[in-house]
Protein backbone atom coordinates (compact mmCIF):
# COMPACT_ATOMS: atom_id res chain seq x y z
CA UNK A 1 0.00 0.00 0.00
CA UNK A 2 1.50 3.52 -0.93
CA UNK A 3 1.73 6.23 1.73
CA UNK A 4 -0.74 8.31 0.08
CA UNK A 5 -3.33 5.23 0.32
CA UNK A 6 -2.39 4.73 3.77
CA UNK A 7 -2.70 8.37 4.65
CA UNK A 8 -6.29 8.02 2.47
CA UNK A 9 -7.61 4.61 4.08
CA UNK A 10 -6.61 5.81 7.54
CA UNK A 11 -10.45 7.63 7.88
CA UNK A 12 -10.69 6.15 11.46
CA UNK A 13 -7.79 8.02 12.69
CA UNK A 14 -8.38 11.10 11.15
CA UNK A 15 -8.12 14.66 13.12
CA UNK A 16 -11.64 16.11 13.89
CA UNK A 17 -12.13 19.73 13.11
CA UNK A 18 -13.66 21.82 16.01
CA UNK A 19 -17.22 23.05 14.95
CA UNK A 20 -20.60 23.00 16.97
CA UNK A 21 -22.52 20.29 18.04
CA UNK A 22 -25.24 20.48 14.71
CA UNK A 23 -22.45 21.53 11.84
CA UNK A 24 -20.64 19.16 9.71
CA UNK A 25 -17.34 17.59 11.16
CA UNK A 26 -15.04 17.33 8.57
CA UNK A 27 -11.58 15.32 8.84
CA UNK A 28 -8.03 16.12 7.50
CA UNK A 29 -4.96 13.94 7.36
CA UNK A 30 -3.00 12.89 10.30
CA UNK A 31 -0.67 15.59 11.01
CA UNK A 32 -2.70 18.52 10.47
CA UNK A 33 -2.25 21.21 13.05
CA UNK A 34 -4.62 24.15 13.14
CA UNK A 35 -2.71 27.01 12.24
CA UNK A 36 -5.51 30.20 12.85
CA UNK A 37 -9.20 30.46 13.85
CA UNK A 38 -11.51 33.30 14.13
CA UNK A 39 -15.41 33.43 14.48
CA UNK A 40 -17.34 36.49 14.09
CA UNK A 41 -21.09 36.30 15.48
CA UNK A 42 -23.16 37.78 14.06
CA UNK A 43 -20.93 38.06 10.69
CA UNK A 44 -20.77 38.57 7.15
CA UNK A 45 -19.37 36.28 4.24
CA UNK A 46 -19.02 36.44 0.78
CA UNK A 47 -19.18 32.95 -0.84
CA UNK A 48 -17.95 33.03 -4.23
CA UNK A 49 -20.10 31.06 -6.49
CA UNK A 50 -17.82 31.27 -9.86
CA UNK A 51 -14.82 31.98 -11.64
CA UNK A 52 -13.16 35.65 -11.85
CA UNK A 53 -14.20 36.87 -14.79
CA UNK A 54 -13.29 40.66 -16.17
CA UNK A 55 -16.63 41.91 -17.09
CA UNK A 56 -18.43 40.87 -13.01
CA UNK A 57 -15.31 39.78 -10.77
CA UNK A 58 -15.86 37.15 -8.79
CA UNK A 59 -19.92 36.56 -8.67
CA UNK A 60 -21.05 35.83 -4.39
CA UNK A 61 -23.60 35.84 -2.44
CA UNK A 62 -23.81 36.87 1.55
CA UNK A 63 -23.82 34.34 3.89
CA UNK A 64 -24.48 35.89 7.17
CA UNK A 65 -24.78 34.93 10.62
CA UNK A 66 -21.94 33.08 12.44
CA UNK A 67 -18.82 32.68 10.50
CA UNK A 68 -16.22 30.51 11.43
CA UNK A 69 -12.62 31.33 9.76
CA UNK A 70 -9.98 28.31 9.81
CA UNK A 71 -6.52 27.75 8.48
CA UNK A 72 -5.07 24.24 8.70
CA UNK A 73 -0.94 23.13 7.80
CA UNK A 74 -0.74 19.52 6.63
CA UNK A 75 2.37 18.57 7.53
CA UNK A 76 3.12 15.79 4.34
CA UNK A 77 4.77 16.39 1.36
CA UNK A 78 3.27 13.40 -0.31
CA UNK A 79 -0.46 14.45 -0.70
CA UNK A 80 -1.39 16.87 -3.79
CA UNK A 81 -4.08 19.39 -3.43
CA UNK A 82 -6.21 17.05 -5.14
CA UNK A 83 -5.55 14.28 -2.49
CA UNK A 84 -6.11 16.30 0.04
CA UNK A 85 -9.98 18.19 -1.27
CA UNK A 86 -10.98 14.75 -2.68
CA UNK A 87 -11.97 12.94 0.81
CA UNK A 88 -13.28 16.14 1.58
CA UNK A 89 -15.68 16.80 -0.63
CA UNK A 90 -16.93 13.41 -0.36
CA UNK A 91 -17.68 14.44 3.35
CA UNK A 92 -19.29 17.29 1.93
CA UNK A 93 -21.81 15.31 -0.08
CA UNK A 94 -22.34 12.99 1.58
CA UNK A 95 -23.52 15.02 4.63
CA UNK A 96 -26.23 16.43 2.05
CA UNK A 97 -24.16 19.31 1.02
CA UNK A 98 -24.90 20.99 -2.90
CA UNK A 99 -21.75 21.89 -4.03
CA UNK A 100 -22.46 25.11 -5.61
CA UNK A 101 -18.64 25.65 -7.25
CA UNK A 102 -15.90 23.55 -8.08
CA UNK A 103 -12.30 25.09 -9.47
CA UNK A 104 -8.83 24.51 -9.51
CA UNK A 105 -6.37 27.17 -10.39
CA UNK A 106 -6.91 28.66 -13.72
CA UNK A 107 -10.77 27.14 -14.17
CA UNK A 108 -11.51 29.66 -10.48
CA UNK A 109 -9.57 32.34 -12.18
CA UNK A 110 -6.06 32.11 -10.68
CA UNK A 111 -4.26 34.75 -9.78
CA UNK A 112 -7.64 37.18 -9.85
CA UNK A 113 -9.98 34.57 -8.23
CA UNK A 114 -7.49 34.24 -5.38
CA UNK A 115 -6.94 37.72 -4.82
CA UNK A 116 -10.93 38.47 -5.04
CA UNK A 117 -12.11 36.28 -2.27
CA UNK A 118 -11.15 36.24 1.31
CA UNK A 119 -8.29 34.50 2.36
CA UNK A 120 -6.73 34.05 5.80
CA UNK A 121 -2.87 35.44 5.83
CA UNK A 122 0.42 34.19 5.49
CA UNK A 123 1.76 32.31 7.46
CA UNK A 124 -0.98 30.57 8.82
CA UNK A 125 -2.36 30.60 5.50
CA UNK A 126 -0.42 29.86 2.22
CA UNK A 127 -1.93 29.45 -1.31
CA UNK A 128 0.34 28.60 -4.47
CA UNK A 129 -0.95 30.55 -7.10
CA UNK A 130 -0.82 28.06 -9.60
CA UNK A 131 -1.91 25.58 -7.86
CA UNK A 132 -4.91 25.45 -5.45
CA UNK A 133 -8.14 24.28 -5.46
CA UNK A 134 -11.29 25.58 -4.27
CA UNK A 135 -15.11 24.52 -3.50
CA UNK A 136 -18.26 26.09 -1.95
CA UNK A 137 -21.27 23.90 -0.68
CA UNK A 138 -24.29 25.25 0.89
CA UNK A 139 -25.96 22.58 3.67
CA UNK A 140 -29.23 21.36 3.75
CA UNK A 141 -30.02 23.99 6.72
CA UNK A 142 -28.87 26.99 4.03
CA UNK A 143 -25.37 27.14 5.45
CA UNK A 144 -22.04 27.45 3.85
CA UNK A 145 -19.17 25.86 3.74
CA UNK A 146 -15.85 26.43 1.73
CA UNK A 147 -12.28 24.83 1.37
CA UNK A 148 -9.41 26.58 -0.11
CA UNK A 149 -6.93 23.99 -0.76
CA UNK A 150 -3.13 24.16 -1.43
CA UNK A 151 0.36 23.69 -1.11
CA UNK A 152 4.05 24.39 -0.37
CA UNK A 153 7.27 22.63 -0.93
CA UNK A 154 6.75 21.39 2.09
CA UNK A 155 3.00 21.16 3.67
CA UNK A 156 -0.48 21.52 2.80
CA UNK A 157 -2.88 23.92 4.12
CA UNK A 158 -6.67 23.90 4.26
CA UNK A 159 -8.63 27.14 4.87
CA UNK A 160 -12.60 26.27 6.19
CA UNK A 161 -14.73 28.40 6.13
CA UNK A 162 -18.53 28.21 7.47
CA UNK A 163 -21.00 30.88 7.19
CA UNK A 164 -24.85 31.36 8.22
CA UNK A 165 -28.09 31.34 5.98
CA UNK A 166 -27.62 33.50 2.83
CA UNK A 167 -29.24 36.40 1.85
CA UNK A 168 -30.52 36.20 -1.80
CA UNK A 169 -31.12 39.51 -2.22
CA UNK A 170 -27.67 40.64 -1.62
CA UNK A 171 -25.33 39.03 -4.34
CA UNK A 172 -22.34 42.04 -4.17
CA UNK A 173 -18.89 41.06 -2.78
CA UNK A 174 -18.14 42.11 0.83
CA UNK A 175 -14.45 44.31 0.43
CA UNK A 176 -12.07 42.52 3.51
CA UNK A 177 -11.55 45.79 5.58
CA UNK A 178 -7.89 46.15 5.86
CA UNK A 179 -6.75 45.70 9.79
CA UNK A 180 -7.33 48.66 12.16
CA UNK A 181 -4.08 50.97 13.49
CA UNK A 182 -3.07 49.38 16.90
CA UNK A 183 -1.88 52.34 19.25
CA UNK A 184 1.73 52.04 19.63
CA UNK A 185 1.38 51.61 23.74
CA UNK A 186 -0.84 48.53 22.89
CA UNK A 187 1.94 47.06 20.91
CA UNK A 188 3.68 44.62 22.98
CA UNK A 189 0.31 43.61 24.43
CA UNK A 190 -1.04 42.89 21.59
CA UNK A 191 1.80 40.86 20.27
CA UNK A 192 1.40 38.64 23.56
CA UNK A 193 -2.11 38.14 22.96
CA UNK A 194 -2.63 37.65 19.28
CA UNK A 195 0.97 36.78 18.20
CA UNK A 196 1.32 39.37 15.51
CA UNK A 197 0.33 43.09 14.97
CA UNK A 198 -0.13 44.97 11.58
CA UNK A 199 2.18 48.16 11.88
CA UNK A 200 0.04 50.68 10.02
CA UNK A 201 2.10 53.63 10.48
CA UNK A 202 4.86 51.88 8.27
CA UNK A 203 3.94 53.52 4.99
CA UNK A 204 5.41 52.40 1.97
CA UNK A 205 4.00 54.03 -1.57
CA UNK A 206 3.92 51.87 -4.25
CA UNK A 207 6.95 49.84 -5.26
CA UNK A 208 9.27 51.66 -2.61
CA UNK A 209 10.86 50.29 0.81
CA UNK A 210 12.53 53.17 2.96
CA UNK A 211 10.72 54.52 5.79
CA UNK A 212 12.96 58.17 5.45
CA UNK A 213 14.27 59.97 8.59
CA UNK A 214 10.81 60.43 10.35
CA UNK A 215 10.10 58.79 13.59
CA UNK A 216 7.96 55.68 13.71
CA UNK A 217 5.78 55.67 16.97
CA UNK A 218 5.24 51.65 16.30
CA UNK A 219 9.00 50.73 15.65
CA UNK A 220 9.73 53.21 18.46
CA UNK A 221 7.34 51.45 21.22
CA UNK A 222 8.71 47.63 19.82
CA UNK A 223 12.44 48.77 20.60
CA UNK A 224 11.30 49.72 23.98
CA UNK A 225 9.52 46.09 24.71
CA UNK A 226 12.14 44.34 23.15
CA UNK A 227 14.79 46.11 25.52
CA UNK A 228 12.41 44.96 28.47
CA UNK A 229 12.07 41.34 27.23
CA UNK A 230 15.07 40.40 26.32
CA UNK A 231 13.96 36.70 25.71
CA UNK A 232 11.56 37.69 23.25
CA UNK A 233 12.10 37.87 19.52
CA UNK A 234 10.41 39.43 16.58
CA UNK A 235 10.33 38.72 12.90
CA UNK A 236 8.77 41.56 10.52
CA UNK A 237 7.03 40.10 7.54
CA UNK A 238 6.58 42.66 4.79
CA UNK A 239 4.24 42.76 2.58
CA UNK A 240 3.29 44.53 -1.14
CA UNK A 241 0.10 45.29 -3.27
CA UNK A 242 -0.31 43.28 -6.29
CA UNK A 243 1.21 45.35 -9.09
CA UNK A 244 4.31 43.55 -10.66
CA UNK A 245 5.55 40.14 -10.70
CA UNK A 246 5.75 37.97 -7.74
CA UNK A 247 9.71 37.58 -7.81
CA UNK A 248 9.95 41.73 -7.61
CA UNK A 249 7.27 41.88 -5.11
CA UNK A 250 8.80 39.18 -3.21
CA UNK A 251 12.15 40.78 -3.17
CA UNK A 252 10.79 44.42 -2.05
CA UNK A 253 8.58 43.16 1.05
CA UNK A 254 12.10 41.58 2.41
CA UNK A 255 13.77 45.16 1.70
CA UNK A 256 10.61 46.81 3.73
CA UNK A 257 10.80 44.41 6.83
CA UNK A 258 14.62 45.12 6.43
CA UNK A 259 14.20 48.86 6.90
CA UNK A 260 12.07 47.54 10.11
CA UNK A 261 14.91 45.75 11.42
CA UNK A 262 17.31 48.76 10.05
CA UNK A 263 15.51 51.03 12.35
CA UNK A 264 15.64 48.94 15.62
CA UNK A 265 19.33 48.11 15.06
CA UNK A 266 20.10 52.29 15.33
CA UNK A 267 17.72 52.21 18.25
CA UNK A 268 20.26 49.41 19.91
CA UNK A 269 18.72 46.46 19.58
CA UNK A 270 20.58 43.30 19.85
CA UNK A 271 20.41 41.94 16.22
CA UNK A 272 19.62 38.22 18.32
CA UNK A 273 16.17 39.43 18.66
CA UNK A 274 14.86 40.66 15.47
CA UNK A 275 14.53 39.31 11.66
CA UNK A 276 12.82 40.22 8.66
CA UNK A 277 11.50 38.12 6.04
CA UNK A 278 8.62 38.76 3.11
CA UNK A 279 6.16 37.32 1.01
CA UNK A 280 5.56 39.63 -2.39
CA UNK A 281 1.57 39.89 -2.43
CA UNK A 282 0.61 36.72 -0.94
CA UNK A 283 -1.35 37.83 1.88
CA UNK A 284 -3.33 40.52 0.79
CA UNK A 285 -5.80 42.04 3.72
CA UNK A 286 -7.60 44.34 1.18
CA UNK A 287 -8.58 44.08 -2.66
CA UNK A 288 -5.94 45.17 -4.69
CA UNK A 289 -8.79 46.42 -7.64
CA UNK A 290 -8.67 49.80 -5.16
CA UNK A 291 -6.31 52.56 -4.52
CA UNK A 292 -7.49 52.04 -0.89
CA UNK A 293 -7.04 48.80 -0.99
CA UNK A 294 -3.54 48.83 -2.51
CA UNK A 295 -2.22 50.85 -0.06
CA UNK A 296 -3.30 48.93 2.64
CA UNK A 297 -1.77 46.22 1.29
CA UNK A 298 1.62 47.51 1.43
CA UNK A 299 2.37 46.90 5.07
CA UNK A 300 5.20 45.21 7.49
CA UNK A 301 3.65 42.91 10.11
CA UNK A 302 5.82 41.82 13.39
CA UNK A 303 5.35 38.68 14.55
CA UNK A 304 6.30 37.32 17.77
CA UNK A 305 8.52 34.37 17.26
CA UNK A 306 9.98 33.57 20.68
CA UNK A 307 8.72 34.01 24.38
CA UNK A 308 11.21 31.42 25.94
Amino acid sequence: MTNITRRLAEASLLLCLAAPVEALELALPPGTRLMAETVTDPGSYAVPLGPWREETGVPVTRAEGRVARQAWRIDASDLTSLQILAPLREQVTKAGYEILFDCASARCGGFDFRFGTEVMPAPEMYVDLTSFRFLAARGPEGDYLTLLVSRSNAAGYVQIIRAGAALPEDTAATPVAAPAAVDPADLGARLEAQGHVVLRDLRFESGASTLGNTAVASLDALAEYLRENPSRRILFVGHTDAVGSLEANTALSRLRAAEAVSYLRNKGVPAGQIGSDGVGYLAPVATNLTQDGREANRRVEAVLISTE
